[in-house]
């Protein structure tokens, strides 16, 4: 699947959160319905089956709560996506990356083999469909959840490259696939945010570290002889860069890849380095923009989604652009695309307690033209409004009413543009307004059922807020759509 994800460490984020977000976006030529849920301990099998590679996986006993981003529709499994567990562990699964001929030599994908002319099923590795539902139960930190994918793909391989990305209030941690078996993760520090486009990202890494006291580091148990043995190591000087080792540079990447991780660094360093010109430290073709920033300022929840809702405003490459060379619009592949099926930016805050810490933002369809809103994470059931996404087109869901909204003012830009920015400052600011009011209520209750339940009201009364302004929105895009028929009368015509 094609996705970018942006991590922000605490000492970087405007409150001291760690965060981290993921746009999920589907293959080309069709929509993902996606829906929000909450999976309680019951719903967990003791044995799990993947759809897709047929793999059997028998999974720990005592699973813990957690949420979730499913298909709504049933068909090609659960892919859990993205979710925060009881715990208060969370993960988003999975970053489709890009390697080499040399790895996928090496170490191949797991690959499923259907029963065909008399030969047995072999079945495939994991993937992107399984991970989140059999990790995200069982962990109860951002490192143990590293340690049990990194067990998984070492025993069972993977049939793709992927990155995955953990978190807790303390630390976050981006593990990526190498081949079939193999797999590296680096701690993120505290000072960066880190860019993802769908290429392997990491640009650094200390093998002693990761095979030793795995401070910052860690990586499959045979990692030193594989790089070895296949010769995967490309530096002159001995500095190990994951990148060049196990990644691509093709040309396809300076179109779909690159320029993401440019504009997003752009933004948020606008000043750190030379972004246009003749002239430029890095363009949106350059192989080697640094996987981390040091940001200008903190980062805010308010950045997070304005990078991951990028169509390159404010260069020449923005396809709603009036301006400039009209050859050099949609040159590149945006961030915030129409198949753009769901964000998760899962926020962990450290002034507040445990129980109420969390708050996951969610957006539905495409990101330039929807809305992040925040929710409570640590609940037993998630609003309807999130929660009853179906196949079928309807307005009484989140998800449907996004894709309706967008697909509306997509076609009518200049005159919808206007309604989808109050859109989306009138809810974000209500979301914050509403967490705001009941932190304070849920820091004077200690009793954890009541707070459970302070949690549920406010997670609906920004379902019901959410809902009428969706609505709303929806209203005002169709109005500025269907005035531009060609059979539109108005009364100045008269």
């Amino acid at each position: 699947m094609a996705c970018t994800t942006i991590l922000v460490g605490k000492n970087a984020s405007y409150d001291g959160s760690t965060m981290i977000a993921r746009n999920d976006d589907s293959g080309s030529g069709h929509f993902t319905p996606k829906k929000m849920v909450v999976v309680s301990p019951e719903e967990q099998p003791k044995k799990y089956k993947s759809v897709l590679s047929h793999v059997e996986i028998e999974l720990p006993d005592n699973p813990m709560r957690y949420t979730a981003m499913p298909n709504a529709v049933k068909g090609e499994g659960i892919w859990a996506a993205s979710g925060v567990n009881e715990a208060h562990v969370a993960m988003t699964a999975t970053e489709t990356i890009t390697s080499n001929p040399r790895v996928l030599g090496a170490d191949p994908l797991v690959v499923y083999q259907s029963a065909e002319e008399g030969k047995e099923e072999i079945a495939g590795g994991i993937g992107e469909e399984d991970i989140v539902y059999i990790v995200l139960p069982y962990i109860r930190s951002a490192r143990e959840g590293v340690q049990r994918l990194g067990n998984l793909l070492e025993k069972y391989g993977t049939y793709e490259m992927n990155g995955i990305a953990f978190q807790d209030v303390n630390e976050i941690w981006w593990l990526e696939t190498i081949g079939g078996h193999h797999w590296i993760a680096r701690k993120v520090p505290d000072d960066v945010y880190v860019v993802m486009p769908n290429q392997l990202g990491i640009d650094k890494f200390d093998l002693e570290d990761a095979l030793s006291e795995q401070k910052e580091y860690m990586c499959s148990k045979d990692m030193r002889e594989f790089i070895e043995k296949y010769h995967l190591d490309l530096s002159l000087d001995g500095v190990l860069n994951p990148r060049d080792a196990f990644g691509s540079h093709d040309d396809a990447d300076h179109v779909y890849n690159t320029p993401r991780a440019w504009f997003m660094e752009r933004y948020l360093n606008p000043h750190t380095k030379v972004w246009d010109g003749e002239t430029a430290d890095y363009t949106p073709c350059s192989d080697d923009l640094p996987w981390c920033m040091v940001p200008e300022k903190k980062v805010t929840v308010e950045d997070v989604k304005y990078v991951l809702s990028s169509h390159y405003q404010g260069t020449p490459y923005d396809p709603y652009a009036s301006y400039g060379d009209k050859s050099l619009r949609g040159a590149y592949r945006s961030i915030g695309i129409n198949r753009n099926d769901f964000l998760s930016v899962i926020q962990m805050r450290p002034d507040l307690e445990q129980n109420y810490n969390t708050v996951e933002w969610v957006a539905f369809a495409s990101n330039a033209f929807n809305v992040l809103v925040p929710f409570y994470a640590d609940v037993e059931e998630v609003p309807e409004y999130l929660s009853n996404t179906t196949g079928q087109v309807s307005t009484d869901n989140f998800y449907w009413a996004s894709r309706m909204i967008a697909a509306m003012a997509d076609a009518s830009y200049r005159k919808s543009v206007f309604h989808i920015e109050r859109y989306q400052e009138y809810v974000m600011s209500k979301g914050h307004e509403v967490i705001n009011r009941y932190d304070a209520l849920l820091e004077k209750e200690t009793d954890k059922n009541k707070q459970m339940e302070l949690k549920k009201k406010a997670n609906q009364e920004i379902a019901d807020m959410l809902k009428k302004k969706a609505l709303d929105t929806l209203d005002k895009v169709l109005f500025e759509l269907s005035d531009q028929m060609k059979n539109a009368y108005s009364r100045s015509d008269a």
